[in-house]
Formats: C-alpha cells, structure tokens, sequence
C-alpha cells in the first residue's frame, strides 16, 4: 500500500516499568505562587499546563506519588489525545496504576468536555480518514510517547471516525496484539473498517516482521468478521510507514 492512497472500505499483555524517574516536588513543597490551584485563581486556566490543569482535577496524589508526578506521568505514558477519548476507568486503572477514583475523575472531566465543547460536522460525526497522512497528522502525539502504543481508529462506511481507541500499551520494544482486542470494539461501533497504528520509541520506521506478520493474520480475521483492516502506521519522531506497503 502506498503512503499517498486514498483508503477506500470495503464492504497479550507484556509490562515493562518505565526506568525513567522525574523528580517533582510535592504540591506542599511548592511555594503558593506555584501551586495549580492558586495559579488557576490568580491567572485562570490559560496559563495552566495540561498537567496542572489535570493536577487540580484530581486533587491530591497518593502515599506514592504526588498529583503533579501523577499527572504529568498519565499525560506522557497514555497520550494527550488518547486520554481525552477514554470512556473506562477501569481501562485506565489497571493501564496506568492509579486508584480506580481518580481514574473516575480523569474520565468524568473529559466526559464533560467533550459534551459541552467537542466540535462536529454538520452531520454530528469526525471529519474524514482517507490517507496514511491524514492518521499521522492525527496521531502525532503519539511520537514522543515512551512505550509502544497501539491505537484503533474505527470508521464507519462512509469514512468518518467513529471511536478512538489505545487497544494496548506494551514495552519499548513490544507489544503482544489480539485480534480479539483488536475487533472488539469495531463490534461495539458498528464500525465497518479499523486503521492501526502503533508507535516505534526506537525511532526506527521500518516495520518488523512482527509488525508485517501480526498485520496479515488481522487482515485475515477482519474478512470473517466482515471489517476491513485498512492499513497499519508506524508512527516514530521522524516520520511514518505503512506495513502493508512493505508486503504489498
């Protein structure tokens, strides 16, 4: 498949700890000016990060972790865009090791923005995926992210987005896909076709023969189950690849 084609829809679990350690300090050990909540009362939200604004969502940290590490932690592992989209605590919970309320509170506050604010069509729905280009404009938040993340993004027939999806967050190295968790939740959806992605923390674009072999064998269990797997990216800092070109 070439990068630059129009997509047209026909009709395991490996935990690596991240060893990088960032030392923020407390919300206590923070002079007043610089606490999230008194910045947000002095200045207003426009000059919060997304971390502090998260930070003053969820309140306090653990005996473990402070709010601040928390957050920033939540934002860099998951995904800014990926987050937003998360509908299950639980999901969230057991990902990112946080106590099952704050996960509530991280999806009850993205919940709310999305009904208040969330721009749509006319027609309610996301815009268009048609190109490789076009998912990694998308999905460019997903460069920097220290572990390999698979996403879905689930289309209907007439090639509007209809759910964003982080399927599964592996190694830096790996990541063990099942087309069951793959499917799921095209079936959900009722959507009629699913674009892959997964990023490459090595930096390297060219896909494995991991990535080309597990892309066949979804392909194949997409034809049974009547959803099309259009194309799988590598997305890395410098740029993207299609797996399928590689096999095509």
């Amino acid at each position: 498949m070439k990068l630059n084609t129009i997509y047209k829809i026909a009709n395991t679990e490996l935990v690596l700890d991240n060893l990088e350690q960032s030392y923020d300090l407390r919300i206590r050990d923070l002079p007043p000016e610089e606490k999230p909540r008194e910045r947000l009362m002095k200045y207003g939200p426009g000059e919060l990060s997304v971390s502090e604004l998260l930070a003053v969502v969820l309140n306090v940290g653990t005996t473990r972790e402070g709010v601040l590490a928390m957050s920033k932690r939540l934002l860099r592992e998951y995904g800014q865009s990926a987050i937003v989209d998360q509908k299950s605590p639980a999901r969230i919970q057991k990902m990112l090791r946080i106590p099952l309320i704050k996960a509530c509170q991280v999806v009850a506050c993205f919940e709310l923005g999305r009904r208040f604010f969330k721009d749509t069509n006319k027609d309610g729905q996301l815009d268009f995926i048609r190109t490789a280009k076009q998912v990694y404009e998308y999905l460019k938040d997903m460069r920097e992210l220290p572990k390999e993340h698979l996403r879905g993004l689930y289309l209907n027939s007439h090639h509007h987005l209809v759910r964003d999806e982080v399927i599964s967050i592996g190694s830096l190295n790996s990541s063990i896909i099942h087309p069951r968790e793959v499917f799921k939740p095209a079936l959900e959806y009722s959507a009629s076709a699913v674009i892959l992605a997964h990023n490459h923390p090595s930096g390297i674009t060219t896909p494995s023969e991991d990535d080309v072999q597990i892309t066949k064998q979804l392909i194949e269990a997409g034809k049974i189950l009547g959803i099309h797997l259009i194309d799988h990216i590598i997305i890395t800092k410098n740029g993207f690849a299609s797996v399928p070109a590689k096999y095509e």
